[in-house]
C-alpha cells in the first residue's frame, strides 16, 4: 500500500524544486534545511538511474520504490551533491501540478467571511439596522446546507503557480488584494472510487498554499453564481511551498498550527484540527467515478481568520505575506501593484 511510508533508520523527506547556477533540479533539504541534496546527481554518483529525479512530478509518479531510493540518498548525502540553501532560489516544489483544486473545508472561515461581507454592506447602507435585518431574513449570508453535505471546490489554474520568495503582482483590474492561509495535500497514489478509510494512503505529502485573491473581481464574478473566475486566475496567484513534506514526516495532519503574518505582524492563527471536511472526505468525494492522478494538489480552503476579508483588512503594495504551517515551514511572498 502506498501512502505514509516509514523505514527504521531512514530520514524522511522535505522536497524542493530549486535553481542553482541557472539549473533547475529536484532536491531534498538536509541539515535543518541549510543544504539541498541534488537527487539526480546523487543518484548518478551512486550508480543509479537518475531519470526518476528529473523533476518533482516524475519523482512522485515513479512510486514507492523511487521514494525509498530518495530516502536512502538523503541518508547518505555528502560531497558535491549538496548545495547551500542560501545559494539557491526556490520554485514551487511542484511547479506545474497535474491538477489543482481548492476546497472550502473550514467552517469558521465561512462564518467569518459571510459576517464581514454582511457588515460591509450594512455599513454602506443608509439604514444599517434595517439592512442587517433584511439580510438576516434572506439567509443570503448563511452557510448553505449543501456545504455541510459534501466538500465543494473549484478548479484553480495549475499554470498560475509560484513558489517561496516570488513576487506576486496583483492584476491591473483589481483594487482589493488578499491572501488565504491554506493547507494542501499532494496525491501520490492514483485511484478512483476511493473509500474514506483508505484515502490518506493516496497522499504523498503536504505543503503550504497561499490562494491570492483579487476580492473585488471575485465578488463581481461570483454574482454570476458560477465561480471566482478572474478573482483567482492571474499570474502567480497560487503560491505553494516552501517544500513538500512527505506524509510520514507529518504524522497526524490534523494537529498542525497554522499562522499568517503580514510585514511581521501576525494576522491569523489556527489549526488543521478545525477542518470540517478532512482530506479523507475530500479524496473520497472527488474520486467518485473519476481517477485521481499523482501530482494533483488539493487545497484545504482558508483556515478561520486566515485572510484579510474576515478582518476587513487588505494588502498594500510592498506587503510581505508569510504563511507558516507547523512541520512544513514558511511560505513567503511579496505583493506588488503593477506599474
Amino acid at each position: 500500500m502506498v501512502g505514509p511510508i516509514s523505514k527504521p533508520g531512514l530520514r524522511t523527506m522535505r522536497l524542493v524544486t530549486a535553481i542553482h547556477a541557472g539549473r533547475e533540479f529536484t532536491g531534498a533539504w538536509v541539515d535543518a534545511d541549510t543544504l539541498v541534496l541534488d537527487l539526480a546527481t546523487a543518484a548518478r554518483v551512486a550508480g543509479l538511474d537518475a531519470r526518476p529525479f528529473a523533476d518533482m512530478q516524475t519523482l512522485i509518479a515513479s512510486g514507492p520504490r523511487t521514494w525509498d531510493i530518495a530516502r536512502e540518498l538523503v541518508l547518505r548525502s555528502a560531497g558535491d551533491c549538496l548545495i547551500p540553501t542560501r545559494e539557491c532560489a526556490l520554485r514551487a516544489p511542484l511547479p506545474c501540478p497535474a491538477q489543482l483544486r481548492d476546497f472550502l473545508c473550514f467552517e469558521q472561515h465561512l462564518l467569518n467571511a459571510f459576517a464581514a461581507a454582511k457588515e460591509l454592506i450594512c455599513a454602506r447602507s443608509s439604514d444599517p439596522d434595517a439592512t442587517r435585518a433584511e439580510l438576516d431574513q434572506s439567509g443570503a449570508y448563511a452557510i448553505p446546507a449543501a456545504w455541510y453535505q459534501s466538500p465543494i471546490y473549484y478548479n484553480a489554474s495549475r499554470f498560475a503557480v509560484c513558489g517561496h520568495d516570488t513576487d506576486v503582482f496583483w492584476p491591473a483590474y483589481s483594487d482589493v488584494m488578499d491572501f488565504e492561509l491554506e493547507f494542501a495535500a499532494v496525491i501520490g497514489k492514483p485511484g478512483h472510487d476511493i473509500r474514506t478509510e483508505d484515502a490518506l494512503a493516496h497522499v504523498f505529502g503536504y505543503t503550504v498554499f497561499n490562494d491570492f485573491s483579487a476580492r473585488d473581481e471575485q465578488f463581481r464574478a461570483m454574482a454570476g453564481k458560477l465561480g471566482p473566475g478572474k478573482g483567482k486566475d492571474f499570474d502567480n496567484a497560487n503560491a505553494l511551498g516552501p517544500c513538500i513534506v512527505t506524509a510520514d514526516e507529518i504524522g497526524d495532519p490534523y494537529s498542525l498550527t497554522m499562522s499568517a503574518r503580514v510585514n511581521g505582524e501576525e494576522w491569523s492563527r489556527g489549526n488543521t484540527s478545525s477542518m470540517f471536511h478532512r482530506f479523507e472526505q475530500v479524496i473520497a468525494h472527488i474520486s467518485r467515478s473519476e481517477t485521481l492522478h499523482p501530482g494533483e494538489v488539493l487545497g484545504s480552503g482558508t483556515v478561520g481568520t486566515g485572510c484579510g476579508l474576515e478582518q476587513n483588512r487588505y494588502l498594500k503594495s510592498g506587503d510581505v505575506v508569510e504563511l507558516e504551517i507547523e512541520r512544513i515551514g514558511v511560505l513567503r511572498n511579496r505583493v506588488l501593484r503593477q506599474t
